[in-house]
């Protein structure tokens, strides 16, 4: 057990100002029987508080929002090769993602640290991916376009906001401030693009915690570049029945915040053998905010759903997953959570190749699964909608669970 010492160093400091919390702390000033708002110092408190924030906020505007997109007929376009079954949903508001968003933004910037560069970095690729979606989903909608923007062009975006944000994580990680982040990218700079990283901005393994891989400053790159427009597009691609990806999301962005609680106590990242990097238990307020939002969104996006995510919220969330993922040197516990999302996105990409060597090949192309994401290959194969939506979250639970589990496995 941590001595009253050790737990001191988990409470924000002083110069942590989080919006609500200089409000509580202006109340305290004027009577001492505003004393118990010291509670708004803890973080796990205003964790929890950011959590019931975005979850009001989704349900309460919720309906009004899918009023206004149904005003707007902005409707989901179904393919003309998908699911039979599918079909019926022609015409069901998308680009619902907004909503998630909204609530996230919202409660994540009355909860957090202001000054943590951290959350800052999350956000700006959460909210970069979801325009990249909103113009997707935009176009597929005002064009009734069923493919929207067309992948090169989403993925040229994709690709210039994941190496901006790989670029600055790089060097972020590496030091405590935004000033030695500056002196340390000047120093690279300088000694002709080479520089000794610190052994927390390796690639860890789990269940070997004493094993890093030294990546340097353009392995990092390469690696961060790859989960967050990797995770990205993998949610996205998941994103095709009622409540299946927002689930998951919410999983294991709530995985994901116990390590950076986790990470960003020096006590507990000493105890459990992970690397200690300042500022990365702020994390958490983003991650609960998700979590919250998630689930108000699944409120309505249950099946029959009475609204669809779209691009914009897909990409999103699978942004901001990477990059929390990346901050906290998970890279390989977030495959393992988000073992779904990885074999949704391989499964189309198996497919693809499949099909494309053996039309070159034999003159007409072949497929290994039924249809392409997986989840569709198993309605193909007789199971009901709801069966595989609830059996994948079964799934994504375990490995989360052992996900987990690398915190004290060793």
């Amino acid at each position: 057990m941590p001595c009253e010492t050790g737990l001191s160093k988990l409470r924000p400091q002083k110069e942590s100002q989080p919006m609500l919390l200089n409000l509580a702390q202006w109340l305290q000033s004027l009577s001492p029987d505003w004393g118990f708002l010291r509670v708004f110092q803890y973080i796990t408190f205003r964790a929890v508080m950011a959590a019931l924030t975005s979850l009001l906020i989704g349900l309460i505007a919720g309906p009004a929002v899918i009023r206004k997109l149904t005003a707007l007929k902005i409707g989901q376009p179904i393919r003309g090769y998908g699911m039979e079954t599918h079909m019926a949903k022609s015409g069901t508001p998308t680009m619902g993602g907004v909503l998630i968003l909204l609530s996230i933004a919202i409660s994540t910037l009355l909860w957090f640290d202001l000054s943590n560069r951290f959350v800052w970095i999350v956000l700006i690729v959460t909210l970069g991916f979801g325009a990249i979606g909103w113009v997707d989903d935009w176009r597929k909608v005002v064009n009734k376009d069923p493919e929207g923007m067309r992948s090169r062009e989403k993925y040229f975006w994709q690709s210039v906001i994941g190496l901006l944000a790989a670029f600055y994580l790089v060097f972020s990680i590496s030091e405590s401030s935004n000033l030695r982040v500056l002196d340390l990218f000047m120093n690279w700079a300088v000694s002709g693009f080479d520089v000794n990283l610190p052994p927390k901005a390796g690639l860890m393994v789990p269940f070997f915690k004493e094993v890093s891989y030294p990546l340097g400053v353009f392995g990092f790159v390469v690696l961060t570049y790859l989960v967050i427009v990797g995770s990205s597009n993998a949610v996205n691609l998941t994103d095709g029945l009622d409540g299946l990806a927002i689930m998951p999301v919410v999983m294991v962005g709530s995985a994901l915040g116990v390590f950076a609680y986790v990470t960003g106590s020096s006590v507990y990242a000493k105890y459990l053998f992970l690397p200690y990097i300042p500022g990365t238990g702020e994390l958490l307020i983003f991650c609960a905010a998700m979590a919250g939002a998630g689930l108000a969104f699944l409120w309505f996006n249950t099946h029959p759903a009475q609204v669809f995510m779209g691009d914009v919220g897909a990409l999103a969330l699978g942004g901001a997953l990477g990059t929390i993922a990346v901050i906290v040197r998970q890279e390989i516990v977030l495959a393992i959570m988000g073992g779904i999302f990885v074999v949704e996105a391989l499964s189309v990409m198996a497919q693809v190749s499949y099909f494309k060597y053996t039309k070159k090949k034999y003159g007409e192309g072949r497929r290994i699964l039924k249809m392409a994401p997986l989840h569709h290959h198993f309605e193909k194969s007789g199971w009901k909608e709801t069966q595989v939506v609830v059996r994948f979250w079964i799934i994504t639970m375990l490995l989360c669970l052992v996900g987990l589990s690398t915190l004290k496995l060793r």
